[in-house]
């Protein structure tokens, strides 16, 4: 079979903020870089981050890296790797910064400077009062990034193939990355994009969860390529659960409204979290939150007809405050709930909401495997940057702020790399005809029509199983029970018919693809909780409720052949500066 074929310097697949940015990089050294993206690149959903990124500008209040840094390791549960940790928090500053001089509408005090608001797990002087840290444009920071980052890629001419699915990575016999075999979602017409380097900027994966703060694209696309081509996903297990979700709906409520002072109540008026962080109350790291709230509800305080829920009350910060700070909170709530915050508390209650783990890179954004049984190498050509990769800069929890400021930073970090790559390596590695063959197989596994079951009976029962068997408490029975069924649900994808392509421009093909990756990084999830013997950061064990740092102190590593399991040890020395033991964890 002919295919029609591209050739650019860089392949980024993935038009958020860790794709933009590298691409930006790329496009200003005068590279020819490809962005596919399988919704125009403003629908990334980057476009959703609502709260900020965090930098120790000292806008507001004093700061400095280094307590930023340690926020971030404690805020990890001290599974994050210390020298990209501090690699990361000395970079948010320049960061911030250079989004500013490209446009981005920060809010600004009165003096004019970025104004900064205080969000959860921050501190002053290693652990001391409330910092204020998260650069903030309201509370649509993500909108205002993105939509920067994209006018800026047009103004450099970055070539973009918007509405695009990526199939599978193109690999040659020695590992090398080569590009990939991309479908244009209209017309169902293959195309292969070779480039000497390949980005995975492709976000979470949160519609494996019933129940999530996620768009409906986010499902671990990226994430599922490397492990088919051999890569594993590194700690798994630690998806978190953020705790101001609208009860029953998803939807996310920042936590910029709690660091504007909102604040949790259960039915009986009580403000609870005095009971679960007495120092930090509502601005307690979000796995303490949630697991908060989770309790609240399942000892009888919770609120609502059904006590489902707790309250996230506004309404004593003034119309004026709510109304300027928090414009899409509102909105939101006068959309889907029919109240207006600044009048009445707005129903929470915990919702899937971002992957700590991924595909294991180093702080360049090169991606990092080992061989079986043997040192972990660079993937040569091969990157990822953003949610789908793990640095590990969140460890076993992330800190609110620091995803954005995350694929800011490595993005940059991979577009930086990857110029040194092409002037090291400027020809293209050779394509082996046998190289497109095994992501054709996957194409063609969907062209089959019929009766049979349908992708989103499928899916509705991944999600559910999901929700079920990998909450926010768990046991070995209940995941065990899950693994199984995973198990069995995965050979059920053998018998699912799509419906007339004719009448639906190619997106049941596209839904089945994706779910295709949801159920291999589902089983990824569920795998690496049952293997881990403890209760670290957002993976709580009822069954071991105890932070283990004598025996799991350790990265987990997935691996899709088989389902194997393996694990690394974590980097506990940063760059420069004294590593900061583990110590309880309290707020």
């Amino acid at each position: 079979m002919s295919l029609p074929k591209r050739r650019f310097d860089s392949l980024i697949i993935g038009a958020g903020g860790a794709g933009l940015n590298a691409a930006l990089r790329l496009s200003a050294a005068d590279a020819r870089v490809a962005v596919v993206s399988k919704v125009f690149p403003t629908r990334s959903h980057t476009v959703a981050a609502q709260g900020g990124v965090n930098a120790a500008l000292a806008n507001v209040l004093p700061d400095d890296w280094h307590w930023h840094m340690f926020d971030t390791v404690k805020g990890s549960d001290y599974l994050g790797d210390q020298d990209a940790i501090e690699y990361m928090c000395r970079e948010a500053i320049p960061t911030v910064y250079e989004l500013e001089h490209a446009g981005v509408p920060f809010s600004r005090l009165d003096n004019g400077r970025i104004y900064q608001r205080a969000f959860g797990g921050m501190s002053q002087n290693f652990g001391g009062d409330q910092a204020a840290r998260t650069c903030a444009a309201a509370d649509r920071t993500g909108h205002a990034i993105l939509h920067t980052l994209y006018q800026q890629n047009l103004r450099a001419r970055t070539h973009f193939f918007d509405e695009f699915f990526a199939i599978d990575l193109l690999r040659d016999e020695e590992g090398a990355i080569l590009g990939a075999l991309v479908l244009e979602i209209e017309t169902g017409a293959p195309l292969v994009i070779e480039a000497k380097t390949t980005l995975l900027a492709t976000g979470g994966y949160g519609q494996v969860f019933r129940t999530t703060t996620n768009a409906f694209i986010n499902t671990g696309d990226g994430m599922a390529m490397a492990l088919r081509a051999g890569v594993p996903l590194q700690d798994m297990e630690f998806f978190q659960f953020h705790p101001t979700g609208v009860a029953g709906k998803g939807m996310l409520i920042t936590e910029g409204a709690r660091g504007e002072g909102g604040y949790l109540m259960n039915v009986r008026g009580e403000r609870f979290m005095e009971r679960y962080a007495p120092k930090a109350l509502d601005l307690a790291s979000r796995d303490v939150v949630s697991r908060a709230i989770a309790t609240e509800v399942r000892e009888g305080r919770g609120c609502g007809e059904e006590g489902d829920h707790v309250l996230l009350k506004l309404d004593h910060l003034g119309r004026d405050v709510v109304g300027r700070r928090l414009p899409g909170i509102s909105e939101i709530c006068r959309t889907f709930l029919g109240i207006d915050p600044a009048e009445e508390p707005i129903p929470v209650f915990p919702t899937a909401h971002y992957a700590m783990g991924g595909i294991p890179t180093d702080r360049l954004g090169r991606v990092v495997a080992p061989a079986r049984h043997g040192p972990e190498e660079v993937v040569p050509g091969l990157y990822a940057a953003g949610e789908c990769a793990c640095v590990s800069v969140h460890g076993a929890n992330r800190l609110g702020g620091n995803s954005l400021l995350d694929i800011l930073v490595f993005g940059r970090a991979a577009g930086n790399d990857i110029i040194q790559f092409l002037k090291e390596k400027p020809n293209h590695r050779p394509l082996p005809d046998s190289a497109v063959e095994p992501a054709l197989a996957r194409l063609a596994r969907w062209d089959r029509k019929g009766e049979g079951e349908t992708v989103h009976a499928v899916k509705a029962d991944l999600r559910k199983l999901m929700e079920d068997h990998c909450g926010v408490f768990r046991t070995e029975a209940v995941m065990a029970e899950g693994v199984d069924k995973l198990k069995a649900l995965r050979e059920r994808i053998d018998g699912v018919r799509l419906r007339d392509h004719s009448q639906t421009f190619n997106t049941a093909r596209i839904e089945a693809l994706e779910l295709d990756n949801l159920v291999d990084v589902g089983m990824a999830t569920l795998m690496s909780a049952l293997y881990r013997q403890e209760s670290r950061g957002a993976h709580s064990r009822v069954d071991f409720p105890k932070r283990d740092d004598a025996n799991w102190m350790k990265h987990s590593l997935y691996f899709r052949e088989g389902d194997r399991m393996d694990f690394k040890p974590v980097r506990t020395k940063p760059l420069t500066v004294e590593s900061f033991p583990p110590k309880e964890r309290v707020y």
